[in-house]
């Protein structure tokens, strides 16, 4: 596991202690993973719904992936 130190402003420590106060972790570096973990989710789940509403506009290929790369040559 890779250690990583981050300087954060006042309040987004005292945001980061409330979660440790309030049970959400038992730490501030549980906060922090649980965190970026839950960013993480969030991308996935944005790009899904970008991929999804390409489909609904029509941006998409469609056929054999031989005939489409000769196509883009």
């Amino acid at each position: 596991m890779t250690t990583l130190s981050v300087p954060l402003p006042a309040y987004l420590e005292e945001v980061v202690e409330s979660f440790v106060k309030s049970g959400f972790a038992s730490n501030k570096a549980e906060v922090m993973r649980k965190a970026l973990i839950r960013l993480s989710e969030e991308e996935a789940i944005k790009d899904v719904l970008e991929a999804e509403q390409e489909v609904r506009d029509g941006k998409i290929l469609r056929g054999d992936i031989r005939d489409i790369l000769k196509k883009i040559k």
